[in-house]
Formats: structure tokens, C-alpha cells, sequence
């Protein structure tokens, strides 16, 4: 999101669970089960979009969840930002013209060269596995789902384990303008701003609530924040903003020309879990988008409700499904890039 749905800084070890474990087995079952109830809860929301199916790929490509897997998987290992990366590139997408990987062309003028993108990343991962798709089904499997597909096994490391199902049989769009990254949530926003960017694309306060839960992981620049520290250069801390915090949030934005970067949560920057919650109620949103949650009563009581991880596991899960809906190309819409960061020549 330009609310900072941001790169997220390698630290010491990460928890992560190993599959087996008992402790593993009853909270993942929890999830499964939570996640069948809230998806009967919401049947029929944004399901007007046709095309979209589990293992789309199934005979054209059966390999591809593997594929993305492994090579999601590995590349996680090897930094851990990528997941707060690769969930900010895929809600970066879908929110500007929907979800058809026009973030990831190299064109003049377009989505990657706007202001709220330049700090995007996670594009070599998806150039990875586009690679090896199209050694193994050249020109089955578009970019659009490659992107989803990633952000989902990225956050997913984790768990070793799937955290939410990803439909696929989305095609990718051939036009990609800087000028249409508007649609993009502002990290400055207050509440009924950020409840109608979520409304123009389709989505509820159900989901925005959801998915600013992204905001357990990963940073923020300091430019995002420091309207919240400072009036000029002098020091003047948002009511909203709990006063310890504040002073922790200014070692690493210093002043309001500070250039550095911020964790957007306070507590647990690389583990994706349900604290960001709890810090939004202690007033320790990093982002004045954050705090704006605890200003609205329904939108304060499912803040609330989601500082229960496996609640918040499972309402996540349905929002980023939902999300992956949004004004998908299907069908002979679009096309089916041979490279991500070009459409095809013909």
C-alpha cells in the first residue's frame, strides 16, 4: 500500500513454525476451520468477476504451485524483507486497475515510476519464477497470478504452510500509466478516506481492517512518519500517537528531513502475526493510517477482535482472496506476458 505496505528489514531469527509440531497442528487447523465459517459468512462478494478458479493450471501447468513455491521460498530464506515486499507489490497492483501485473512494466511514464511506488520491490522474485514457468509452460501462466501466488507463499514461509488459497486465471494488462496510482490508500489518510479507497475498489471495512494487519511486517520511509514527530523543525507529537513510541519512532526518523526507514510494527517487524493490533490500541500505530482504525467504533472493534491471532489469520486469509478479485482480465481480456516487465510484441 502507499500506507507503507512496505519492504521489510532482515533482523536476527524470525519464528517460523515447522509443520509438525503440536503446537503447529492446533492453531492451523483453527485457521482452516475459522476460515470455512467467515467464507460462508461473506459467499457472493465481489464473485462477479468470471474466470477465476481453484488450480486454474491444474492440466496446463501442473507444476506451478511448486514452482512458485520453491523459488518464493528460497528467496525468503535468503531475505527476509521479501514478504512485506511481495504483499505491498501485490496490493500496489490491485489497486491500481486491478490485479493485471501492470506494476512490473518497464514502460515511460508508467505505475513503478510514481511517487508512492519507488519504493516497491520484489520484482527479481517474480522475474525468477517467471523463468523457470516458461521453461517448463512458455505461455500459459500470466504474470498477474505469478504475482499473487508469490505474495501468498511469501507470508506464508512462515508457517511452512499456505495461509490463504489463491485463485489463478487472471491475464495481464498491456498499459501501465504513473497517473492512475491515485487510487492508492495514502499513508496520511484518516479514516473515511481510507474507507472509501477501499470502497472504490470494491472492498469493505471488514477488509480494510484486515488487510492493514500487512502492517505487521515490513517499513515505512521516514518522510511517512515524521509529519507525526514534527511541525518544521520543531518537535510536535500527534495526540493519537502514544509519547514513548513517539521518541522510539524518532531515533530512526530524527528530524522531518530524516531520510531513513521505519518498522512498521514496533514489536515484531518479521513476524507476521496479530500485534500490529494490540499496538494500534496502545496508540503505537507507526502510520497516522493506523491510528485512524481506532477512530471509528466498528472499525475500533475489529481491531479489537483481531488481536486474536487465529481470527486475525482467517479474516486476513478472505480479504486477500477478495482482494485478488478486483477487476481481474479474464478470458481472451489481456494477455499472457512471455516477460513480466514487457507486454508482448504481438
Amino acid at each position: 500500500m502507499k500506507r507503507q505496505l512496505g519492504a521489510g528489514r532482515a533482523e536476527g531469527s524470525r519464528w517460523r513454525g515447522d509443520g509438525g509440531g503440536a503446537a503447529t497442528a492446533w492453531w492451523w487447523v483453527a485457521v482452516v476451520v475459522l476460515g470455512h465459517l467467515v467464507s460462508s459468512a461473506r459467499a457472493g462478494l465481489l464473485e462477479s468477476n468470471p474466470g477465476l478458479a481453484y488450480n486454474f493450471y491444474q492440466k496446463s501447468c501442473p507444476s506451478l504451485d511448486s514452482i512458485v513455491r520453491s523459488v518464493t521460498w528460497a528467496q525468503v530464506a535468503a531475505n527476509p524483507a521479501l514478504p512485506a515486499r511481495l504483499l505491498r507489490l501485490h496490493f500496489h497492483d490491485c489497486f491500481v486497475k486491478g490485479c493485471d501485473a501492470s506494476i512490473l512494466l518497464d514502460v515511460a511514464q508508467s505505475e513503478k515510476t510514481a511517487g508512492p511506488n519507488l519504493s516497491v520491490g520484489g520484482y527479481e522474485v517474480i522475474d525468477a519464477i517467471k523463468t523457470q514457468l516458461e521453461q517448463t509452460c512458455p505461455g500459459v501462466v500470466s504474470c498477474a497470478d505469478i504475482l499473487a501466488l508469490a505474495a501468498r507463499d511469501a507470508v506464508s514461509y512462515q508457517f511452512k504452510a499456505s495461509l490463504w488459497q489463491v485463485e489463478t486465471g487472471r491475464r495481464d494488462g498491456t498499459v501501465s500509466l504513473a497517473s492512475n496510482t491515485n487510487t492508492l490508500p495514502s499513508p496520511f489518510a484518516g479514516f473515511a478516506g481510507l474507507l472509501q479507497s477501499f470502497q472504490n475498489r470494491g472492498l469493505n471495512l471488514t477488509d480494510l481492517v484486515a488487510l492493514s494487519g500487512a502492517h505487521t511486517i515490513g517499513v515505512a520511509s521516514c518522510s511517512s512518519v515524521t509529519p507525526r514527530l514534527f511541525n518544521g523543525n520543531a518537535t510536535s507529537i500527534d495526540p493519537l500517537l502514544d509519547s514513548a513510541y513517539a521518541k522510539t519512532l524518532m531515533s530512526s526518523c530524527p528530524s522531518s528531513s530524516a531520510s531513513g526507514t521505519v518498522n512498521l510494527d514496533g514489536g515484531t517487524a518479521l513476524k507476521f502475526d496479530s500485534g500490529y493490533y494490540t499496538r494500534v490500541l496502545n496508540k503505537q500505530g507507526t502510520l497516522a493510517s493506523d491510528a485512524a482504525l481506532a477512530q471509528n467504533a466498528a472499525a475500533a472493534q475489529m481491531v479489537q477482535d483481531l488481536t486474536n491471532p487465529i481470527k486475525f489469520y482467517a479474516a486476513f486469509s478472505m480479504s486477500m482472496k477478495k482482494m485478488g478479485r478486483v477487476e481481474v482480465l479474464t478470458g481472451t481480456n489481456g494477455q499472457i506476458r512471455k516477460q513480466c516487465r514487457q507486454v508482448n510484441s504481438s
